[in-house]
């Protein structure tokens, strides 16, 4: 197992915190069907190819053939990773004449994507903890304007998620 390296200026979470994290006493427990499709999404989403793929679907709707140009595969290796990806319900076809496009419409899926590359910093360590400013909510959390659009599209102008669209997924990744 790969252990990611810590900030050292994050601070270490401390008992406190995580008895504060403890749910409710009236809050059910995830079921075992709930657990165990939650460890087959992670399963899926654990390749650095298939995250990779996602994390463009997520800003965006792309062909088979850009998907496999953006990530480094060959076009049946990305195939064969869509089709996976499709069976899950995570990501989503739709045909236009000959074309196929694909895209995560999920808002779920969306915001797990793009809370993991907000919690590590290009350099794979752990980023620190955000702090609240004036362009997020009060409580620190992107606002509506920070996500992408329904069509896509990333967020207002000069938002996180529009900034995000415009730069190049950290690195490309071998055939896997």
């Amino acid at each position: 197992m790969t252990t990611v390296p810590r900030d050292p200026e994050r601070p270490p979470v401390t008992s406190a915190a995580r008895a504060a994290a403890v749910p409710a006493a009236g809050d059910p427990e995830p079921t075992e069907p709930q657990l165990s499709s939650a460890a087959d999404t992670f399963a899926l989403l654990a390749s650095p190819a298939r995250l990779h793929l996602v994390w463009l679907m997520v800003r965006g709707r792309h062909d088979v053939g850009t998907l496999a140009e953006r990530v480094g595969l060959s076009l049946p290796t990305t195939s064969q990773h869509l089709s996976r990806l499709r069976l899950a319900g995570i990501v989503s076809a739709t045909r236009e004449g000959r074309h196929s496009y694909y895209a995560v419409e999920d808002p779920h899926v969306v915001g797990l994507v793009e809370q993991i590359f907000e919690h590590i910093a290009p350099d794979g360590t752990l980023a620190p903890d955000p702090t609240p400013d004036s362009s997020r909510a009060p409580d620190g959390w992107p606002t509506p304007d920070d996500r992408a659009t329904p069509d896509g599209r990333p967020g207002a102008p000069g938002s996180p998620a529009a900034d995000a669209a415009s730069r190049p997924f950290p690195s490309s990744h071998p055939e896997a």
